[in-house]
């Protein structure tokens, strides 16, 4: 017997995500905070994990954590929070709970993978609805589609990876407002783009905000969490696993959290040095520029596998995005230096 025997055919189809190697390399392909916590802050941390009671079980849900990103994230009075490892899990979770036969998710298209690919571990159909050729976001044609296929789940990125697009308020509201299911607003980069849904929670009974703090600096704990009404994470937490979040992911997250300033003094300088960026790579012959409202950029170069090839040898790691997305790659905004080592390698490379 072999695994093709019993693996679901869809599943044989799929490729497992892929993580590049990443040891000695500029690392710019993750959409990773590039700067670490200051020294006090990481001795504080040391001493608070020394204490961290590893032989126990994590409470699930932890209220003490919850309660702290309810106050400093501003989710509003009578929302309440359900949190995943990273935002993947809650995706999954998402998916699962709404996963009736026949059920459809829809999203726009270039998106983030996990989308599709959870649709397809959880039988649902998938209905991606293309983006105009610049990667702005039609939404005629979305809500037209929309109504079509009535799907129970819509997932909306916001601002959109992997383009960086961030979409009008206004055509996102159209969409929430015709929605007859579940609309899930990705807000992983909100850091970047100065704009979130969360205030609008108690106008929309079919929304949810979901977000991580991996793009804030805390990729290494995966701590995702969704905001929404508490009669939605009420039947989304049946679908969650346990422990799902560990005790080293709790310690951590309620210290840091508290120096939420920290975190959002780094966002700053990202935002600062995406605009330098931003500059210097349009100024580049041969690189088409995308506008960003993330901490990364969607660049279209001639042969995106040369060039990615060519970084690699130069010790500069981008996302290509090949073939999601002709001969584009995605890179992320790094550290001054990082920046200035990338921008070398992509003049040499193109």
């Amino acid at each position: 017997m072999k695994p093709e025997d019993l693996v679901r055919p869809e599943i044989l189809a799929l490729s497992a995500y892929a993580v590049a190697p990443a040891a000695g390399m500029v690392k710019l392909d993750a959409m990773e905070n590039p700067y670490r916590l200051p020294p006090p802050l990481r001795q504080e941390l040391a001493a608070r994990l020394a204490e961290v009671e590893l032989n126990r079980y994590p409470e699930p849900n932890p209220a003490a954590l919850r309660e702290l990103i309810v106050r400093k994230m501003r989710v509003p009075p009578g929302m309440d929070v359900l949190l995943g490892n990273g935002s993947d899990d809650l995706i999954q979770i998402i998916t699962l709970a709404l996963a009736r036969p026949g059920a459809a998710m829809m999203y726009p298209s270039p998106t983030f993978l996990m989308y599709s690919m959870n649709a397809t571990f959880c039988a649902m159909r998938a209905v991606p609805v293309p983006l105009r050729d610049d990667f702005s976001f039609d939404a005629d044609a979305f809500i037209a589609r929309l109504r079509a296929e009535r799907p129970a789940l819509v997932f909306l990125a916001y601002p959109n990876n992997p383009t960086g697009v961030l979409y009008p308020r206004a055509d996102v509201r159209r969409v929430i407002e015709a929605a007859p299911g579940l609309v899930v607003l990705d807000e992983a980069y909100h850091v970047f783009a100065g704009e979130t849904f969360m205030d609008e929670l108690p106008r929309f009974d079919n929304l949810v905000v979901l977000r991580t703090v991996s793009k804030l600096g805390l990729a290494g704990i995966r701590l995702g969490y969704l905001a929404g009404r508490p009669q939605w994470l009420a039947q989304l937490n049946k679908v969650r696993q346990v422990y799902n979040v560990n005790v080293l992911t709790e310690a951590v997250a309620r210290l840091v959290l508290e120096r939420l300033d920290v975190l959002e003094a780094q966002a700053a300088e990202i935002r600062d040095e995406r605009e330098r960026l931003g500059t210097a790579l349009r100024a580049i012959d041969g690189v088409t520029v995308f506008p960003s409202r993330a901490n990364f950029f969607l660049v279209r170069v001639h042969d995106a596998e040369r060039t990615d090839q060519r970084l690699r040898r130069q010790g500069v790691l981008v996302r290509n995005l090949h073939p999601a997305l002709a001969n584009c790659l995605r890179i992320t905004v790094g550290t001054p230096d990082e920046n200035r080592i990338l921008l070398n390698a992509l003049r040499e490379a193109i």
